[in-house]
């Protein structure tokens, strides 16, 4: 009997892209089952590696795209699944509206086993690209899926939570065994779902609600007025031009909270922010 290690050797996981391919298709099935896309929906896996999950989105999806940066693992793909539109690339510079055939095309789905070293910067790329993304499936670590869903004054509560709760409902879907990987990460992994949802808050400016959340958690410990001194001093605004106890810490404040905050700060900007 061939083992699993036997099995996936060919595709030679490599370290620099984090390949750790999903080798349980029970598991497979029930991600692509938490997508909730139709048929004819376009939908967007990054990174399908060897397949786990290709195989079955190939045959379920005629609007179907593959984005894959490891080049041998671009031409096993190509070879296995004769007409799928797989793009050799790096997700980080993949245009997510090149799918849709026009404008009026309802968003993208995206789905995916995100490698964990670079997690964050992945789902920040999503977060650029809600105009053109609907809904994400994702299996990320389970420490990541926490800080997405993590409640204020808890310690995983950061910039992760507040940024994407912003802008989209989490749900952590369930947690996936070392065992269902080849390699076995060294983590345990969490299958998440995002529905972006652009006008869930009114944010007068996008890029300073990011800035101040950014700011307000780089120096987690401090309270508000020193986390904030730098950039308040630099846009030439004042603490006591608002009623928020700036005594306070990063980690007590609501993302209500931080959204009213930032649109206050918006409305005292005199001329473009310094950052």
């Amino acid at each position: 009997m061939t083992s699993v290690k036997q099995k996936y050797d060919a595709y030679k996981p490599k370290r620099k892209f984090g390949q750790n391919f999903l080798v349980d298709d029970n598991i497979a099935r029930k991600i692509i089952k938490s997508l909730g896309a139709d048929e004819k929906d376009t939908v967007i896996e990054i990174g399908p590696g060897h397949g786990a999950l290709t195989k079955f989105l190939f045959r379920e999806f005629q609007d179907f795209t593959a984005v894959e940066i490891d080049e041998t693992a671009v031409a096993k793909l190509i070879k296995n699944y004769p007409g799928l539109n797989v793009v050799h690339g790096d997700i980080l510079d993949f245009d997510f509206s090149s799918p849709l055939k026009d404008s009026s095309q309802a968003k993208v789905k995206v789905i995916g086993n995100i490698p964990y070293n670079i997690t964050s910067v992945i789902l920040f790329r999503l977060l650029d690209k809600i105009e053109a993304v609907d809904s994400a499936v994702l299996m990320i670590q389970k420490e990541v899926a926490e800080r997405l869903a993590a409640t204020k004054e808890t310690k995983q509560y950061g910039i992760l939570s507040v940024q994407f709760q912003a802008f989209a409902d989490i749900k952590t879907l369930f947690n996936v065994p070392r065992t269902a990987f080849f390699p076995k990460p060294d983590v345990t992994s969490s299958v998440i779902r995002l529905q972006f949802k652009p006008d869930k808050y009114t944010i007068a400016n996008t890029g300073l609600f990011r800035t101040i959340v950014r700011n307000a958690f780089s120096k987690r410990r401090k309270t508000l007025k020193n986390s904030l001194k730098d950039f308040f001093e630099s846009n030439n605004i004042r603490t006591s031009d608002f009623s928020l106890d700036f005594s306070r810490r990063a980690e007590t404040l609501s993302v209500d909270e931080f959204v009213v905050l930032s649109n206050e700060v918006n409305s005292y900007l005199r001329g473009p922010m310094i950052i």
